[in-house]
């Protein structure tokens, strides 16, 4: 086909931020630009810039346009469709002009960025990674002070839960976000370096009438994330899971498909021994230090193991979420525990092969977990909750090992089983599934743009 300029949209970006969908659309990126013209189009939280301000930079090759959103809100509908980023969303689109807008992720731009592109003759496609769509708390469909997993969508729920998440605090912080230079300058720094203390000021600043969060609030942005879906041409969602949970909330079966992610190979690849391991398990997590990862539920666990059969070594930046980083550290004081922090991506054959089995303990409704498929390109087992899309990623009993999400008790047994028969380790590494290259990952959407351009031409002509 010839190459076209396609303008992926994502939450927030490279190098802050490294979680699974920022990392999955780097590399989706990268390997398009290999054939077209791939702009990155992101937002990023930070007081020491005016709100809405514009940055051009670089990121691994590709072109990035970042906006400030400072989260300066009137009312609880600028969370989701602030007046100023939707200004600058339009100046984006007509600087850039790209063929296809392909979302990753509306939270912290616009939920009118779909229409904005249709309204300039812009084809929509989007992957489906979390809930951001219906989830005003930041998309995993958790209610973390309550401990509870949101199967279906509570209004009255919402409307609690999000006065108690670091999105209503922005909202707060956002009144110093709209001060003059030199505050925000300050705000900026307390915000690198106090996380703790900036939380705490927002909690305690007074709320306008606009803030207060209501059920009707949260009715009014189901509709309109409504509205948003209804102008995307095209859904992919990496795991049956999500499209099935996307299918009940609305999305027509027809409009979404089933794809999982596509990968690039580790760098440096890890050999796995050939002949059983001595010694202890070399039990992992890799990913975010966050509530919703469930990581306490694997220190929960281990505590009921035989003292000297285990090590565990956990890969995750604990400056993201600090408070939950350090409640984790307290909690494996007396365990044979390593904080080994954030590794690059490409030492990640490396810390693959520093663990026997990965541990995936998550909370919330997973998709497809890019953790699992590294870690089978590594010849590494997983043992993960059965919640989401994991399941469909296991085929217990053959390669992995599943437990209740949740439940430390059944954690411990499955990681048992291990320790008891250390054998099984070898055997699951020689059956775990092939994992997709990146490269067959973007021929698939090369097909996919092709399809949503042509029918938009068809469309165009009638």
């Amino acid at each position: 086909m010839a190459p076209l300029h396609l303008l992926h949209a994502i939450h927030d970006f490279l190098p802050r931020y490294q979680a699974g969908s920022e990392i999955y659309a780097l590399e989706l990126g990268r390997e398009l630009a290999r054939r077209h013209r791939v702009t990155i189009l992101c937002a990023e939280y930070d007081p020491s810039h005016a709100h809405g301000d514009l940055v051009w930079r670089l990121q691994d090759g590709l072109p990035v346009v970042e906006i400030v959103n400072n989260w300066v809100c009137g009312s609880f509908e600028d969370t989701y469709r602030p007046p100023m980023i939707g200004d600058r969303l339009r100046h984006v689109l007509r600087a850039i002009q790209p063929d296809v807008v392909h979302v990753h992720n509306l939270l912290n731009l616009s939920f009118e960025l779909p229409a904005l592109a249709k309204a300039a003759g812009i084809p929509v496609v989007a992957t489906l990674h979390d809930y951001t769509l219906v989830c005003p708390s930041g998309g995993q469909r958790i209610h973390r002070a309550d401990r509870h997993v949101c199967h279906e969508i509570d209004v009255d729920r919402c409307a609690r839960c999000f006065k108690e998440s670091p999105f209503h605090t922005k909202m707060s912080l956002g009144l110093v976000a709209a001060a003059p230079a030199p505050v925000r300058s300050l705000a900026g720094a307390a915000r690198r370096h106090l996380p703790a203390l900036t939380g705490r000021l927002a909690a305690a600043a007074p709320q306008s009438a606009g803030w207060r969060i209501e059920p009707q609030d949260i009715t009014r942005r189901l509709a309109a994330a409504r509205d948003a879906w209804q102008q995307i041409d095209l859904f992919v969602a990496p795991s049956a899971s999500m499209a099935r949970e996307y299918e009940r909330l609305g999305i027509a079966p027809s409009r979404i498909r089933v794809s999982d992610y596509g990968f690039p190979p580790l760098e440096p690849a890890s050999e796995k021994p050939v002949a059983p391991r001595t010694g202890p398990l070399r039990i992992g997590y890799v990913g975010t230090l966050v509530w919703h990862k469930g990581v306490h539920v694997l220190l929960d666990a281990v505590r009921s193991l035989p003292a000297g059969s285990f090590e565990v070594k956990i890969y995750g930046d604990p400056a993201v979420f600090a408070d939950y980083a350090r409640d984790l550290r307290a909690g494996a004081a007396d365990l044979p525990v390593t904080f080994a922090g954030q590794f690059e991506r490409r030492g990640a054959g490396a810390a693959y092969g520093s663990i026997d089995v990965l541990v995936v303990p998550s909370l919330w409704l997973e998709n497809s977990p890019l953790v699992i498929h590294e870690a089978y390109q590594a010849g590494v087992p997983v043992i993960g909750a059965r919640i989401g899309g994991i399941p469909e990623l296991l085929d217990e009993g053959r390669n992995g090992w599943l437990f209740e999400a949740g439940s430390a008790v059944d954690l411990a047994r499955a990681l048992r089983q291990v320790i008891d028969h250390p054998a099984r380790l070898s055997e699951f590494s020689a059956e775990l599934p092939r994992v997709k290259s990146i490269t067959e990952d973007a021929l698939e959407w090369e097909v996919r743009y092709a399809e949503v351009l042509n029918s938009a031409a068809v469309g165009g002509q009638n």
